[in-house]
């Protein structure tokens, strides 16, 4: 058999084949058929400028940008802002691509200079569901004069992060923090043996008046160590997101512009700010129960978006956040060795 021959069957069965059916040496064959000199390599494409069959298309990440620009959703986190789409029936990426996007265009980056803290003691009351434990405290709000402050009382639930109390008062008194929480056990229905309440140590939380009405409504108290400020770290990150928050003004005018503004603040975020504790839900939602089917909605839109691109999802299908399970303050060692 000829070279031609072979030509004819290699498409067919096989340059080795038709090589071996020929009495042809395969090694012969390429001999005979190498180009001389080898036709030069292409220049290699650095990794950067590849294209990756599973990147999203220039008008997908300007969609994601001209989202995260609206006035809807200017002052939202991103995470926030595609739980909100989620929740709609909306899916233009993952949360990390929404961060990817932001930092391509040079929009990802702390708004205000921070201070570099320790890292936080995990939670040590275990509580598995609303009303089970509550955290409290005090912080100022600057009057409208140097020296001069209104003090904000917030009593959280520790798993739903839902502000079940709060008050705005021109002092800082025992006697208003024991109104405010009889008024609050009583709005959430609270029986005895069912609460614990954590606070750290000052002087309205340890207060005699406090204690007593505690000890009658059937609640455990419990406080923060000497000098360890992270050991209430639920209610110091409330705080944090209070003051944080766009419209948060260096002072209030009076006692009245306060109180205005925690009736805007507390609403928003106990029904509207989507937690990262709570897998992206609302505090409103898991203390009353709806998250679960909050949940089921939004893997109904992932499964949508898994059928519509399947290629983009590489180790496994989309699942949205889980809800959570077990909150704690100061956990015991065994549980922190045990995560780490």
């Amino acid at each position: 058999m000829t070279d031609e021959a072979i030509a004819l069957l290699a498409p067919g069965i096989g340059t080795r084949a038709a090589c071996a059916a020929s009495g042809v040496p395969q090694a012969t064959w390429y001999r005979r058929h190498r180009a001389s000199p080898a036709a030069p390599r292409p220049a290699p494409v650095p990794q950067r400028d590849r294209v990756q069959p599973r990147a999203l298309a220039a008008a997908e990440r300007q969609a994601i940008l001209d989202m995260l620009h609206s006035a809807r959703f200017a002052d939202t986190a991103p995470a926030g802002a595609w739980a909100t789409l989620l929740d709609e029936g909306t899916y233009l990426g993952s949360v990390s691509t929404y961060y990817r996007v932001l930092r391509e265009a040079g929009e990802s980056r702390e708004r205000r200079a921070q201070a570099t803290h320790p890292a936080a003691v995990k939670p040590g009351l275990a509580t598995t569901g609303p009303n089970q434990c509550w955290s409290w405290d005090i912080t100022k709000l600057h009057g409208p004069a140097k020296w001069t402050y209104y003090y904000l009382y917030v009593i959280l639930d520790i798993f739903s992060r839902y502000a079940v109390g709060w008050m705005v008062a021109t002092r800082e008194s025992a006697a208003l923090a024991h109104k405010l929480i009889a008024a609050t056990c009583t709005a959430q229905g609270i029986t005895g043996g069912q609460l614990t309440i954590h606070a750290d140590r000052g002087s309205s939380m340890t207060s005699k008046p406090v204690t007593f009405l505690l000890a009658d409504l059937g609640v455990i108290q419990s406080h923060s160590r000497p000098h360890v400020p992270n050991d209430n770290p639920f209610s110091e990150s409330q705080f944090k997101t209070l003051k944080y928050r766009p419209g948060f003004p260096p002072r209030f005018t009076s006692i009245e512009a306060a109180r205005a503004h925690c009736q805007l603040f507390f609403p928003w975020y106990n029904e509207d700010h989507r937690h990262g504790g709570l897998g992206l839900h609302t505090a409103a939602d898991v203390h009353y129960g709806q998250a679960t089917a909050v949940r089921a909605g939004r893997a109904q839109v992932l499964d949508a978006a898994y059928l519509a691109h399947p290629e983009r999802f590489v180790r496994k299908p989309p699942a949205p956040p889980k809800l959570p399970g077990t909150s704690w303050i100061n956990p015991p060692q065994d549980k922190e060795a045990s995560t780490q």
